[in-house]
């Protein structure tokens, strides 16, 4: 029975991930955290559990997503090579960081995060326009330097490790900011989020297993079976979402990716003050 459950989070998460650009971490977290709750496992441990087992499936989304973006052309490499170093560096260290934080307190300010993160892309940023950065490097906009892409990947490695997100809800409205259009910003975030997930898969386990985590079936704080069944079937739906949002307009995208952040962000903080 849970197999069958991680399976259909799988499903659901790997399509979000196609769809959004976000990993699936939106909808893994609060599905797995509902799931771990039920199974017993001891409230100082859920959350944690929830977001490193978060970023260890979206190396499977992150990939198979990354491969369909990819092939519509919607990957912008320069900025992923600009941004991945920091992203990885920083993702490692937020798991060390987020290790520290009671589960409590993870949930308010993941719930705070989406929430904010929600505004900001339903109110919208600058006008979009079009670009085609080759693999030169040469681009039609104006993108910060590449000190400061290096920083931001910092950063929102810093986040993603804490939100156990693949950094969707915070590349993409990066991106966007800067005039890249809604399709491509998700199809860079795809690729953003391979370097993520696999430091901060590997920052779970390592400061996870320091900690000594009692719970079967997981190495630190990534819960084995649970990545098993969300990575083998999120990597087939993924590619359906991912079609699907070269479908849609960026505008309809962008609305349907904030109204699906306000709702988790609600649930979050919820259940943490419940």
């Amino acid at each position: 029975m849970e197999l069958i459950i991680f399976l259909v989070i799988g499903a659901l998460a790997g399509f979000a991930a196609g769809l959004f650009g976000v990993g699936g971490g939106t909808i893994i977290v609060p599905l797995l955290f509902i799931v771990f709750t039920q199974m017993g496992y001891s409230p100082d441990n859920i959350m944690h559990l929830a977001l490193g087992t978060s970023l260890a499936t979206i190396i499977v989304t992150s990939i198979s997503s990354l491969m369909a973006h990819n092939k519509k052309g919607a990957v912008l490499w320069p900025v992923f090579k600009n941004l991945a170093p920091g992203l990885a560096v920083g993702c490692f260290l937020g798991a060390g960081i987020a290790g520290q934080i009671s589960g409590l307190y993870l949930q308010l300010i993941v719930g705070v995060f989406l929430l904010w993160v929600a505004y900001k892309m339903f109110m919208g940023g600058k006008k979009q326009v079009d670009t085609n950065i080759n693999d030169t490097g040469s681009d039609k906009i104006i993108l910060p330097s590449k000190p400061k892409q290096l920083a931001a990947g910092g950063v929102i490695g810093v986040a993603s490790a804490i939100f156990g997100i693949g950094g969707g809800s915070l590349t993409v409205p990066y991106l966007t900011r800067y005039g890249v259009v809604m399709q491509k910003a998700v199809g860079t975030s795809a690729a953003c989020g391979l370097p993520i997930a696999i430091a901060g898969a590997l920052g779970f386990m390592v400061f996870g297993m320091q900690q000594e985590v009692n719970v079967p079936n997981t190495i630190g704080f990534v819960h084995v079976y649970a990545f098993l069944g969300i990575g083998s079937m999120s990597f087939f739906t993924a590619k359906v979402g991912a079609k699907v949002a070269h479908m849609l307009s960026p505008q309809l995208l962008k609305k349907c990716f904030a109204v699906l952040l306000f709702v988790v962000g609600c649930f979050f903080l919820y259940k943490g003050l419940l």
